[in-house]
């Protein structure tokens, strides 16, 4: 599970970690998903694949975030929160990749970020203290097992009526 809290890295950027987790109870795995930097969008609105759209941890307002700093454990790229009360910067952006028309919840997904292309990605390095057992979530060049990313819980909308019809009239 994506998670984070307000602890920050002791290198790289500084800024508050991102790591993984699989514990299904903790708070700090809540994520909202938002339009992108500076966009408008809607709640109950499809998320579409190729959408560009930012994630906003739940418990300290800052988005999820990537730059050209090296990841602590595995010399990827990092992959850090970010910004204040939901703001932050054009480096919040990431890229839904799916297939099919949106993003459906019970379907696996890729984020890849829009400014370095990299993928969202979680594999085998676990850190010490203070996060003991976290793995480096952390930006992967190459699309791969270890980026694909799944819904597990959380406040689903209804696709609007609309969308519904969309669906099953394609053509006018």
């Amino acid at each position: 599970r994506l998670h984070s809290h307000d602890v920050r890295y002791g290198s790289g950027s500084g800024q508050q970690s991102v790591t993984g987790v699989s514990a299904a109870d903790d708070g700090n795995s809540y994520w909202r998903v938002r339009g992108r930097t500076a966009a408008v969008c809607q709640r109950g609105t499809p998320v579409r694949c190729g959408q560009a759209i930012r994630l906003t941890h739940l418990g300290t307002g800052r988005n999820l975030h990537s730059h050209r700093f090296t990841s602590p454990l595995s010399g990827n790229q990092e992959v850090s929160a970010f910004g204040e009360a939901g703001e932050g910067d054009y480096l919040d952006d990431w890229t839904v990749v799916c297939s099919g028309t949106y993003w459906a919840r019970e379907d696996e997904v890729r984020f890849q970020h829009t400014s370095t292309d990299v993928f969202l990605s979680v594999t085998g390095e676990q850190y010490g203290r203070p996060i003991h057992g976290q793995k480096e979530v952390h930006g992967m060049a190459a699309s791969s097992q270890n980026n694909y990313w799944k819904v597990m819980e959380g406040i689903f909308m209804q696709p609007s009526e609309a969308l519904q019809m969309e669906q099953y009239h394609a053509e006018l």
